[in-house]
């Protein structure tokens, strides 16, 4: 079974929030974990508190181009720019582009089109993008989503926050249906155990997780960890979603732990 890791973050600096882990996170230890864990590839986003972090992914792209792609941001400010979309896209190992979008300001140039060049170019070139974004701005996302029908929007973390918990954490499970109804929107089933008031293996987000699987399907549910502020080691992580979830398997869990991911983003699994 391919197993991808549809987000971790990579960087170089000490700068890390503390609620990730404050030292780099270099691609030579993560592959280590992968290597221990079974995960053949993980999706980097490069991590916004570095600003050389897209430089890095470059790097890393490049070193090990079958384990590590690339969802990169940019400062907002220059999608505005005459070509500088495509030519960041055209950096090595950039698939698509990962925004946080959660600054006022940011959320309202979302909310009133200011965006609207960035998706334009990923919607040409049909490139993903994945989104970080508040859960009152879900319905947001999705008109947009509707108006850039050729990119392929994935929402962080089931757009769950780092320090949500159950049951305020899926407060906005009727607005992920509905998004589920848009075609071209996915999500990542990423950071799971963060929410949970339980031990490992954390059976108190296997309902929440069962519903939002019915609701988008195994071609746009996918496995994630966004390890570095993860409690449990990556290979719990797989395990979570391998072993524990008994409403998942066969073709299913598949398509979840990785297939499904590299349709999705266009990263050619073989």
């Amino acid at each position: 079974m391919l197993i991808v890791d549809s987000q971790i973050h990579l960087w170089r600096n000490d700068n890390a929030p503390p609620h990730h882990r404050r030292a780099p996170y270099l691609a030579d230890e993560a592959i280590t974990a992968m290597d221990a864990a079974g995960v053949a590839r993980s999706v980097n986003c490069p991590a916004i508190w570095d600003d050389g972090a897209n430089d890095y992914a470059d790097e890393v792209a490049r070193a090990y181009p079958t384990r590590f792609a690339t969802l990169g941001w940019f400062p907002l400010a220059l999608g505005a720019e005459e070509g500088f979309v495509e030519q960041f896209l055209a950096r090595p190992g950039m698939l698509g582009l990962r925004f946080v979008i959660m600054r006022p300001e940011d959320c309202q140039a979302l909310a009133d089109g200011m965006l609207d060049p960035i998706w334009a170019v990923a919607d040409r070139l049909g490139r993903p993008v994945a989104i970080m974004a508040p859960k009152p701005l879900l319905p947001v996302v999705g008109e947009t989503a509707r108006r850039f029908a050729n990119v392929r929007w994935l929402l962080d973390h089931l757009a769950i926050g780092p320090f949500e918990k159950l049951p305020d954490a899926m407060s906005h499970l009727g607005a992920l249906e509905a998004l589920a109804k848009i075609p071209n929107v996915a999500v990542k089933a990423s950071a799971t155990p963060s929410m949970s008031n339980a031990g490992y293996p954390y059976e108190d987000v296997s309902d929440p997780l069962h519903r939002i699987f019915d609701a988008f399907g195994r071609e746009r549910f996918f496995w994630g960890t966004d390890i570095t502020r993860m409690p449990i080691p990556l290979s719990a992580c797989v395990e979570m979603f391998t072993r524990h979830l008994s409403w998942l398997g066969g073709a299913d869990l598949e398509h979840v732990m990785g297939s499904a991911l590299c349709e999705w983003i266009g990263w050619n699994p073989s």
